[in-house]
């Protein structure tokens, strides 16, 4: 009886450190905390005045033949679903891999916003839109802005530092819906960055 004992009394001890090695805790450990899209990496988290941002998804932008940036959009945890157009505090990251100057970033800003907005909203932004675009500096390869909407502020941020500040929620989905709007940028973005296309 002792030689039948033993087995199974190991047998037990190796499935009980099995059932440890799956807990929560360990397989929470194994989530990536940051990923890379075409050799940028992106946090999966962000903490952002203190509120955790987590990633819905990333993806390439392509213009004609080249790749022109990738980008990553997080929301506010608790809020899983995509809404990049509500008042859900949410985060946009674009990262470049060309130069580009800030003029043609504020053309660029004013002809996606007219896309995904009626006239008397167009003729509402002017003087916000206006001033939003001219805090726009020139970029490098490398260089990154940040879109964020915290609930209470719009925010645009270059390689980390706040250059504009706005409390106009209007604003903000104006600006996010030229990537994310009815008339995106670029549709096949959209759905990376909503995490739909994986």
């Amino acid at each position: 009886m002792q030689a039948l004992t033993r087995p199974r009394t190991w047998g037990a001890a190796l499935a009980l450190a099995y059932a440890l090695s799956l807990s929560p805790t360990a397989v929470a450990q194994e989530i990536p905390t940051i990923i890379d899209v075409e050799g940028v990496n992106f946090d999966t988290r962000l903490d952002i005045d203190g509120r955790s941002y987590e990633l819905l998804g990333s993806g390439l932008f392509t213009y004609m033949i080249w790749d022109a940036y990738v980008g990553a959009y997080y929301q506010a945890s608790g809020f899983p679903r995509p809404a990049p157009l509500g008042d859900v505090p949410r985060h946009l990251v674009l990262e470049y891999f060309h130069a580009i100057e800030a003029e043609d970033f504020a053309d660029t800003t004013r002809q996606g916003v007219a896309r995904n907005v009626d006239d008397a909203q167009l003729a509402a932004l002017s003087a916000p839109l206006r001033a939003f675009n001219a805090s726009y500096r020139d970029v490098a390869p490398g260089d990154r802005y940040a879109l964020t909407w915290t609930g209470d502020e719009l925010r645009l941020s270059y390689n980390g530092e706040v250059i504009h500040r706005s409390d106009s929620q209007a604003l903000a989905s104006a600006l996010f819906a030229i990537w994310l709007g009815d008339d995106p940028a670029q549709e096949s973005f959209k759905q990376d960055l909503l995490g739909r296309s994986r």
